[in-house]
């Protein structure tokens, strides 16, 4: 031990020396003590709380962190530093978790504060940190410098990836206030080891550093920069060096499934604006729909019924239930015991057996059994749909069935499967469901009714048992006339371990959008940004009813 504390005592002498290129740099001698680096070993390896005066803190709640105020001990330094940075290059990162600017990696970058900078936490404060909390840190480290501006966000995650141990923040930013975002807020973890709630939130505060432990808890995330004017500029990355063990990652249950609703086939003529109806025009849907695997069919509800709904949504008192976990997903989800009667009709219509017939001539997939086969390439990947093609005639051309004529015709159908449920803007509600097709011939749906709201947002995760079926998703949109792009909200359909988006889909009021994806197609909603709140009129002006059905099929599908 005498050893090491020899080596960075020799390190510190090294970096006292003044830089021909730049101002002198180190760390704040306060951590050199003795007492401190005690203090943050015990408190670090037993979980408990250390504290120096307000030049050093240690916490374990609710993962193992330290903050250290006043970092550099130069302050003509970081000046030069910052200017340097905002000379860089940056990038504009935007995916379903963030939405901010980055830099290059640092790492070879020869300006001279940065690569000094560089030198000190590559060296002096990587054996620093080696020594207190007693791991094995490598000499890779990443560097990079990030920059939030208003509305950007980085959504709840918990940042763990091969080798990395430690990660590392430091603040170079304004006089900075809570009310201005950008915060790093620091969750706690139920049993599963899923985040729940935010239990911690650190304000930016210049020349500042946090770092905590990369684990399977360590969930965190950027709140919302609100601020007009202010830039959170920071520098950060990540030390290597053996991860921390990960249990299994938790699985969430399947949700349940239901068998379509029998209602009678008056619905659809109540409901559904009469051109939809029409034989011809469900051919034309179902042409372009093939060739795309995509299509929006505006107007879709009669007026008087689409401004009935509209109103009941926004006047109605449903009870809401906020659905998570926040690394997963955040929105409000109707009880459906409390919904208007002219919402639970709305409902009852896009879960009906009538209405998966209709869905079949629109679509050309067989989401009933009246409806003729679907035609197209094989899908190696599809066992099960080779196996009903093989059991219904493979050959068999798509055509379409009159809905009203056959609805009554043969058994109902049996199950249903969930999926993911998407779609959201200013604020919105919206019924979800999900068809998946459990035998060739027995499609099921599940739905539910969503609310959004600024804030709200679903992320891509590994564990979504959604991403493993066929699935035809269904986006019924209400009071959404206003909705501009720039909000967020929209709906991203990616391909699986690829960046390049699909599809986008945008709100549009009382237009029914139908995406039919595959296992390897994924989906999230953008988080829902500030401007959304600068804009809206009423607390709850934005609307969407979502229907997802899933089903295999050996058709076209979105690629």
């Amino acid at each position: 031990m005498s050893s090491k504390r020899r080596n960075v005592e020799s390190v510190n002498h090294s970096l006292r020396k003044k830089d021909k290129r730049c101002d002198s740099v180190g760390v704040v001698d306060v951590i050199r003590e003795e007492a401190v680096k005690a203090g943050v070993k015990e408190a670090w390896r037993s979980k408990t709380k250390f504290s120096r005066a307000e030049a050093i803190e240690v916490d374990s709640h609710p993962f193992p962190h330290c903050i250290i105020q006043n970092f550099i001990e130069n302050s003509s330094f970081l000046e030069s530093l910052k200017k340097e940075l905002l000379d860089l290059s940056f990038h504009e990162k935007s995916n379903d978790l963030y939405k901010f600017k980055q830099s290059d990696d640092l790492k070879k970058s020869q300006k001279p504060h940065i690569s000094a900078l560089r030198k000190v936490l590559f060296e002096e404060f990587r054996l620093w940190l080696s020594e207190v909390l007693e791991v094995d840190l490598r000499s890779t480290v990443d560097l990079s410098c990030a920059k939030y501006e208003n509305s950007d966000v980085l959504l709840c995650h918990d940042d763990e990836l091969e080798g990395r141990r430690i990660a590392f923040i430091l603040y170079l930013v304004p006089p900075w206030e809570q009310s201005d975002g950008g915060i790093l807020d620091l969750f706690d973890t139920d049993n599963h080891l899923q985040p729940r709630k935010i239990l911690k939130s650190l304000v930016p505060s210049w020349n500042t550093l946090v770092f905590f432990e990369v684990s399977p808890v360590s969930f965190h995330q950027v709140s919302e920069v609100t601020s007009e004017g202010k830039c959170r500029l920071s520098v950060g990355g990540w030390f290597h060096g053996s991860s921390v063990e990960r249990p299994p990652r938790y699985i969430e249950p399947v949700l349940p499934r239901n068998p379509h609703l029998q209602r009678d086939e008056s619905l659809l003529n109540t409901w559904i604006n009469a051109q939809y109806l029409d034989m011809s025009f469900q051919a034309q849907v179902q042409e372009e729909f093939e060739e795309t695997s995509e299509i929006l069919l505006k107007d879709f509800l009669q007026p008087e019924q689409y401004k009935m709904v509209s109103e009941a949504l926004k006047e109605s008192k449903i009870r809401w239930n906020q659905i998570g976990p926040p690394n997963k997903r955040c929105y409000s989800q109707a009880d459906e015991a409390s919904l208007p009667e002219c919402v639970r009709q709305c409902w009852e219509l896009l879960a009906s057996e009538a209405f998966f017939l209709l869905l079949s001539n629109f679509t050309g997939l067989k989401l009933h059994f009246l409806a003729p086969s679907g035609g197209g390439d094989d899908d190696d990947d599809n066992d099960d749909e080779e196996e009903e093609e093989e059991k219904g005639g493979k050959g068999e051309k798509t055509g379409e069935v009159d809905v009203c004529e056959t609805i009554n015709a043969g058994p109902s159908l049996k199950g249903r499967k969930s999926d993911g449920i998407m779609y959201h803007g200013k604020c919105e509600h919206h019924i979800s469901h999900t068809l998946v097709s459990l035998k060739p011939s027995t499609p099921g749906c599940r739905g539910e009714l969503q609310r959004w709201q600024h804030g709200n947002y679903t992320l891509i995760h590994d564990t979504d048992p959604g991403n493993t079926e066929f699935a035809l998703d269904l986006l019924l949109y209400f009071n959404c006339e206003e909705w501009k792009t720039t909000f967020g909200g929209f709906t991203s359909y990616i391909a699986r371990d690829e960046d390049e988006e699909l599809l986008t889909v945008y709100p549009e009021s009382n237009s029914l959008a139908l995406i039919y994806r595959d296992k390897e197609t994924l989906k999230f909603v953008k988080h829902i940004n500030n401007h959304s709140v600068d804009h809206q009129k009423t607390t709850e002006n934005l609307v969407i009813i979502v229907v997802i059905h899933g089903h295999g099929s050996s058709r076209k599908l979105l690629s």
